[in-house]
């Protein structure tokens, strides 16, 4: 745990250092909660700005996950990289220290979309819903982050990586349930985004808003970060220094 801890210190310091990125990495979020949800004259739901939250918090994490990759990018190009593979520590701490980091601070973003919606009157059923709502994101967030540090380990720059981060997150977003519920979409549309992890997800926050428990989202949730965390794992351990 020390050596984890240890990664996710670093890029947490060098994260905070820059205060420009902290400030846009909260306020963003909060401008498509506000911009989107306030503004769009939707006719489905009398108050969008409630079926909009929780797709904006499963969002940020989405993209804060994914962008998460470029940490990993950056430490190949300076060499950083190859010096932590050659120290005694488990290699799999860089893996779990950097998703840890990356998770922390989708959540702080969450937390920032949280306190908006609050004063903008979305409400939430009770303190525990609150609580489940942070594990689901959270282990969404562990699920992509562990997907976006391994693949960063396979490209080679970070141009290419931009590229793979735009080709999965804006489609995963809009082939998702996140904007329109199913019953209003397009057959084809309504077809993927039944099959998007995206759309579970926002399902699973929906439900925790209304004051329900999903177990089975948040239990799938669990099972499917699992699996990709063990992926990374095997991942690093082949990686050469």
């Amino acid at each position: 745990m020390k050596q984890i801890f240890y990664y996710f210190e670093r890029d947490m310091r060098k994260w905070t250092r820059s205060r420009i990125n902290v400030v846009s990495s909260l306020v963003m979020p909060a401008a498509w909660l506000i911009l989107v949800g306030l503004t769009l004259p939707i006719r489905f739901t009398d108050n969008y700005l409630e079926f909009l939250t929780p797709s904006i918090l499963v969002m940020t994490m989405l993209f804060s996950s994914l962008q998460g990759g470029a940490l990993m990018i950056f430490d190949k190009v300076l060499g950083f990289l190859n010096k932590f593979l050659a120290m005694p520590s488990p290699r799999e701490s860089i893996l779990l220290g950097k998703i840890l980091f990356i998770s922390t601070r989708g959540l702080l973003q969450a937390t920032v979309i949280l306190l908006i919606a609050a004063l903008l009157g979305v409400r939430i059923h009770s303190p525990f819903n609150i609580v489940l709502i942070y594990l689901t994101l959270f282990l969404f967030g562990v699920l992509f982050s562990a997907l976006a540090t391994t693949l960063a380990l396979h490209i080679s720059d970070h141009d290419g990586y931009a590229a793979v981060n735009s080709m999965i997150s804006m489609p995963l977003f809009f082939a998702s349930n996140a904007l329109m519920p199913y019953d209003q979409m397009p057959e084809w549309l309504r077809m993927l985004a039944m099959v998007n992890p995206l759309s579970h997800t926002i399902d699973s926050i929906r439900e925790l808003f209304m004051g329900g428990v999903p177990v089975e989202g948040i239990v799938g949730l669990a099972v499917a970060a699992g699996v990709m965390v063990c992926v990374g794992t095997v991942q690093f351990r082949r990686t050469g220094v």
